[in-house]
């Protein structure tokens, strides 16, 4: 919700997360899998759900016949507070991202905090081609093994899964006139936007929190993703900013020199495996783009174990007086903040590829229908000036997949362009929710487009925090934000009732 994805999120380009590039466009993805799997504390939140599986067709979209093979869907379940059919309570469904369910389960938290006041069942579902809900039998490998076999891995499959699952579903509860509200977070929460456009009969509304929905096609600036994540750290100090913006230099020089990777490798705590100048900037870039998406007000473990504020964390440690002019020591405590901040590694593996939430996926979806220029730096930019390169994209998904990029498919799909003219006359009952500390959310719906389709933007906040599980730290903006999407919820369901008491009547 990477995402966060991912992570979100970022766009999660892997060809430009290769050390050669890292500098020149800093990762900009959702939540990857860059934290070595020893280092995640698996939450109890999982003990909340029941895990079901759905057997689910390959594709929704083609009559071959083998459209109709079929996998089985993961889900999770809590229907502990739920009021059941007889008086039609709500059904909370979270529309997957790009990784296991579980891992977004244990970090959504509103939905189950929400739940008794509402009555309603809880349902996580696992986007295809992540965590469990394998296509071809389970066979990551196969599924994974060309284009001919993911090519069933896209947004729009997915969100036919979740219309058809959550159709059977109600049938199964006999509780068809339960209404379903959609919530997501990242990519999710994209998706959870698009199911309410494209699927109003089966949910009556959506919480869209910080979905980039406008990252597509140059509708948003390129540059706009680094900028944020650059104000964030220069608004906690000028110092730290200025440390940050002039180190690549000095690390391109250092790994230049006889002896320089060494003493980066040292400085740096680096385990002993290949690096170069450029596989460091890469390490350190990715602390500075996941720390700025996840700097929240509470302590958190959703990509890595950090303090609440870490972004300010991270610029206590380069302001430490005592670090005097050795910038690598300021980076290497800075990078620390995200990489270590409970002291258990001893040593970094920058080259691991381990991939502990199943987000390899993401890495096709990038290749084919997620092209979301974000890797624009301007000359104020604490990375190296650069832009977005499509061109070098396209060539690296025709290399590595045997595809095109269609960079126009999403606007295409679910529009964008124009977006409050196009949605005010027909769309409804969407709450887009944004922090503005959030890279991401330069994509994100910053105005009300209508009077159901509303934004609510903080200027503080990470990326998705109000999905999170409510603590007694929250502060106060936090709290209200929420209220804010509770009652307009409630109102959706108010609505839906008296709608559905009229047409009983009329019957």
């Amino acid at each position: 919700m990477v995402p966060w994805m991912l992570l979100l999120f970022y766009s999660l380009l892997f060809l430009q997360s290769s050390p050669s590039s890292f500098a020149k466009c800093p990762p900009s993805y959702f939540p990857s899998s860059i934290i070595r799997p020893e280092t995640q504390s698996l939450s109890s939140n999982n003990a909340l759900y029941k895990t079901k599986y759905y057997t689910q067709i390959l594709d929704h979209f083609n009559y071959d016949p083998q459209s109709y093979q079929t996998f089985q869907q993961r889900y999770l379940i809590n229907d502990t507070f739920w009021g059941g059919p007889k008086i039609n309570a709500p059904i909370f469904i979270y529309t997957g991202n790009e990784g296991n369910i579980e891992w977004f389960a244990q970090n959504t938290g509103f939905m189950y905090d929400i739940a008794p006041e509402f009555k309603a069942l809880i349902v996580f579902l696992e986007h295809r081609y992540y965590g469990q809900s394998i296509p071809y039998g389970g066979d990551r490998k196969k599924a994974y093994k060309n284009p001919k076999t993911l090519g069933y891995l896209s947004s729009t499959q997915a969100l036919a899964d979740y219309a058809t699952l959550i159709i059977d579903l109600k049938k199964n509860l006999s509780a068809i006139d339960s209404p379903v509200i959609v919530f997501g977070g990242s990519y999710g929460g994209m998706l959870a936007a698009w199911f309410r456009l494209k699927y109003p009969h089966v949910a009556i509304g959506a919480l869209a929190s910080s979905s980039p929905i406008l990252q597509f096609e140059n509708i948003t600036s390129q540059y706009s993703f680094n900028n944020i994540i650059t104000q964030d750290f220069r608004s906690e100090s000028e110092n730290c900013y200025k440390v940050l913006k002039g180190s690549w230099k000095q690390i391109e020089d250092t790994a230049k020199t006889k002896g320089g990777l060494e003493l980066l490798r040292k400085s740096f705590h680096i385990c002993k495996n290949y690096i170069s100048g450029d596989s460091i900037e890469g390490w350190l870039a990715t602390a500075y783009v996941y720390t700025a998406m996840t700097d929240y007000p509470t302590p958190s473990n959703f990509l890595s174990p950090m303090p609440a504020y870490p972004i300010r964390q991270m610029c206590k440690a380069i302001d430490n007086p005592s670090f005097g002019n050795d910038t690598f020591a300021k980076l290497y405590h800075a990078a620390s903040v995200y990489y270590n901040y409970t002291g258990d590694v001893s040593c970094f593996d920058i080259n691991d590829n381990s991939d502990p939430h199943d987000l390899g996926g993401w890495q096709w979806q990038a290749c084919t229908e997620m092209i979301m220029p974000t890797n624009g730096n301007n000359e104020e930019s604490i990375f190296p000036a650069s832009t977005d390169n499509y061109t070098e994209r396209a060539q690296s998904c025709e290399y590595f997949y045997k595809v095109q990029p269609r960079p126009a498919w999403i606007t295409t799909e679910f529009g964008g362009h124009d977006i409050k003219r196009v949605l005010k006359r027909f769309g409804s009952n969407i709450i887009f929710f944004n922090s503005l500390r959030d890279p991401w959310s330069g994509g994100g719906v910053l105005k009300n487009i209508s009077k159901s389709i509303i934004a609510i933007v903080e200027k503080e906040g990470a990326h998705h925090v109000d999905l999170r599980f409510k603590t007694d730290k929250d502060p106060e903006w936090l709290k209200n934000a929420r209220k804010k999407e509770i009652g307009i919820m409630k109102g959706w369901i108010s609505e839906y009732n008296r709608d559905l008491a009229d047409s009983n009547i009329i019957d």
